[in-house]
């Protein structure tokens, strides 16, 4: 295979990796506990937190607030999993890459 081969094949790569990546930017992730639902995008951005007020109490702050972080880190596990899997054929073994 010449150089010139080798290089549009890459372009080729590089043009698919950066259409999944952007497709997974796009997409939204949930992550739930007990009363709390967080949700985020693929580039990690929290876009809502929703929590059912019916379900807690004044006194539960602090509860409140573990349900958030559990809740938020979900998420961000789910994109990292859907990144991971999407990716993963074009990094070949070559983790943290995006």
């Amino acid at each position: 295979m010449n150089i010139q081969a080798m290089m549009k094949q890459a372009q080729k790569l590089q043009k698919q990796m950066m259409e999944e990546k952007e497709k997974i930017d796009n997409m939204e992730f949930e992550g739930t506990s007990s009363f709390v639902t967080a949700k985020a995008n693929g580039k990690k951005e929290i876009i809502s937190i929703k929590i059912d007020q019916e379900k807690i109490e004044k006194e539960d702050i602090e509860m409140l607030e573990d349900m958030v972080m559990i809740a938020i880190n979900e998420a961000m596990k789910k994109i990292d999993e859907t990144t991971e899997q999407k990716m993963g054929k074009y990094t070949q073994g070559m983790p943290g890459m995006f």
